[in-house]
């Protein structure tokens, strides 16, 4: 069988149309006709904070013994009321780390991770991750 383009292209078109209506369908109404509940939103895009720097999350949202990333920050709280910060980017070949567990900043890479202070845990990186500055503004930690 033989699939010229033009069948080729508008097999492609109707399946994306077919896909952006069904999700266009499910997204808009649960299965009793009423609004379905909003799905989980990322949060909120970083906000000038008084007083100079950008609240990037609230302090609420970093456990402690764990972290967040945030855009291509990463927030830790290492012990009760301690918080760090950090560029997301892996000090051996620039990758961007992309997960806070066990305590640990693990970059998927090649393997390194990182304490939650951002020093080594576990090479090839040899040098700790870059840090930035945060503090607590009421109840929000903003970078500068």
């Amino acid at each position: 069988m033989i699939v010229t383009r033009r069948q080729a292209l508008v097999g492609t078109g109707i399946s994306l149309a077919a896909t952006t209506v069904a999700g266009c369908a499910t997204y808009g109404e649960g299965p009793t006709g009423t609004a379905s509940p909003e799905p989980s939103r990322p949060a909120p895009a970083a906000e000038p904070a008084p007083g100079g720097g950008q609240a990037i999350a609230k302090v609420a949202d970093v456990p402690v013994g764990s972290g967040v990333i945030v855009d291509d920050v990463v927030l830790t709280q290492p012990t009760p009321g301690v918080f760090k910060g950090f560029s997301s980017v892996c000090t051996h070949a620039g990758c961007t780390v992309n997960q806070i567990g066990d305590g640990r900043i693990n970059c998927p890479c090649h393997g390194s991770s990182f304490n939650l202070d951002g020093t080594v845990a576990k090479g090839p990186a040899t040098r700790p991750l870059n840090a930035k500055d945060v503090s607590v503004q009421g109840d929000s930690i903003v970078v500068r």
